[in-house]
């Protein structure tokens, strides 16, 4: 069965950082594309970041761009997002999710079918 399990999040002052887990079973990361996503209370789920199967190739929202990176660690069938420069905006639940290769790279949440549980990031003072 194919299952990601998020871990990382927390309590974190503005400026702070923090590195999100995304650790999968039941099947092999580096063979699906894999996305980091959020989710704050009221506000629709907004695609971060993702990593291709076939390079490893990242692409990144205009949000989190030059603050965010994500990597894969294939050994651990795990990849991370280590988030650097927190803002008080930038509080919500954070999901890895994967999906069969299509044609180019996507940050729209639809486009994922397979979702962790998600973890709380709390920006605050």
């Amino acid at each position: 069965q194919l299952q990601l399990v998020e871990s990382g999040g927390g309590l974190v002052q503005p400026g702070g950082s923090l590195r999100l887990s995304c650790a999968a079973s039941g099947f092999t990361l580096v063979y699906y594309d894999i996305g980091w996503f959020r989710q704050a209370p009221g506000k629709e789920r907004e695609g971060l970041s993702c990593i291709s199967n076939s390079d490893g190739t990242t692409y990144y929202a205009d949000s989190v761009k030059g603050r965010f990176t994500m990597s894969r660690d294939n050994a651990l069938n795990t990849v991370y997002l280590q988030m650097n420069s927190l803002k008080v905006e930038d509080t919500a639940v954070y999901y890895c999710a994967a999906r069969w290769p299509g044609a180019g790279w996507t940050l729209s949440p639809r486009q994922y079918e397979n979702w962790g549980q998600g973890t709380q990031v709390t920006v605050s003072s």
